[in-house]
């Protein structure tokens, strides 16, 4: 058996999330599905990440194993046809074969994400459904001081899923950077954020507390305070999935993302 990680790019909008689901489609079962096609044999899809429907990646590592002599080269490009082919908005954009005890999960030293809200009035006509459409001015700055109180070990339980399945909602949080962005698109404020791991929700729970803190409905001690709480119904909102970005992971000897 060979060993093939790629490094993925997808629109999560029509997926009901990363791994296969009973009720709807999944990016695991396009690709899995695309790769049986192709080889006609049925891998398992095994990812860095999970993420809900609708949540989007920039470069999410994954692995498959495959018993055919195929360079991961080839594979790459020709799941990419299959995919292209059948109208899913999946693409590996690197590929290489790795080591039998490599894996996308287990060897993951850390995971980023970027969340985009955009800051203007005006609806997204050519990108709906890939940003968080915030329509009043957000502090950026006083955003950033905020999210400073969320950085490092702490007990995340009001910003965990009731749904979440970790052990412990003890995460170490290494970065949750906040900044204001001009692109094509206009003003936008990126929210950066990198962890070994993270709780169901937590991103999308932190972003929401911030974009209170943006708004000027909560002072900045007001996230901090809430995290002390350990209590789920202290937030005031989760932020949408479509304004999340799996951005990247860390392994040994590998520059972040890198496939």
């Amino acid at each position: 058996m060979k060993r093939i990680a790629l490094t993925l790019e997808f629109d999560g909008g029509p997926y009901m999330g990363l791994q296969r689901q009973a009720h709807g489609p999944s990016v695991q079962q396009a690709v899995e599905e695309a790769i049986a096609a192709i080889l006609g044999e049925m891998p398992v899809m095994h990812a860095a990440g999970r993420t809900d429907a609708g949540v989007h990646a920039l470069a999410m590592p994954v692995h498959v194993e495959i018993s055919r002599d195929m360079t991961a080269f080839r594979l790459m490009e020709a799941m990419n046809a299959r995919l292209r082919m059948a109208g899913h908005p999946i693409a590996a954009i690197a590929a290489r074969e790795v080591a039998d005890d490599w894996h996308a999960r287990f060897s993951c030293l850390g995971r980023r994400y970027l969340y985009r809200i955009v800051n203007r009035r005006a609806p997204l006509a050519l990108q709906p459904g890939r940003a968080w459409l915030c329509k009043h001015p957000l502090d950026a700055e006083a955003m950033h001081r905020a999210a400073q109180a969320l950085v490092g070990h702490h007990d995340f339980t009001t910003f965990r899923s009731v749904h979440c399945q970790a052990a412990s909602p003890m995460k170490t949080l290494d970065r949750l950077d906040v900044a204001r962005v001009e692109t094509a698109f206009g003003p936008e404020i990126h929210i950066t954020t990198a962890a070994r791991s993270f709780l169901h929700h937590q991103v999308r729970s932190m972003v929401g507390a911030l974009s209170f803190v943006g708004l000027g409905r909560w002072g900045e001690a007001q996230v901090g305070e809430a995290l002390a709480e350990r209590r789920r119904g202290a937030l005031p909102l989760n932020a949408p999935a479509e304004g999340l970005y799996f951005a990247g992971a860390r392994y040994p000897g590998w520059e972040d993302g890198e496939g």
